[in-house]
């Protein structure tokens, strides 16, 4: 049942960032490599995480990215978020008829900007 509630949880996450996805944003070519270099090295680690392993980079990554006293660098940034994207994976195997949610959030994890990042750590100063 806990498995059950994090995926549901999972998923309503996800698709509030929807909106987000239909209006996908590029990110750098040099953010893309960072992108690339880090779902090379940790790819095999997140596809063997369990539920409650996801959950807590899920949540780690939710705290600290909303803690106004932190603010992270672009390779723990894109570290955290290339991570959240490649578990997507994980849940399209998993559930293979959520294969296109699964598919729009991991695209949509991939183009979260470290730009956009800093902007949203600028407000939170305001």
């Amino acid at each position: 049942m806990r498995c059950f509630s994090s995926l549901i949880l999972f998923l309503i996450l996800i698709s509030t960032g929807t909106s987000a996805f239909a209006q996908s944003k590029k990110i750098s070519i040099d953010d893309q490599l960072i992108q690339d270099s880090i779902y090379k090295s940790t790819k095999k680690k997140v596809l063997n995480f369990s539920l409650k392993e996801f959950d807590a980079l899920f949540f780690e990554f939710f705290n600290r990215k909303n803690d106004p006293n932190i603010v992270l660098t672009k390779a723990e940034f894109y570290n955290y978020t290339v991570q959240i994207a490649a578990f997507s994976n994980r849940l399209e195997k998993l559930y293979p008829d959520q294969k296109e949610v699964a598919a729009e959030n991991k695209e949509k994890w991939l183009s979260e900007s470290y730009e956009d990042y800093l902007v949203y750590k600028a407000s939170q100063k305001k």
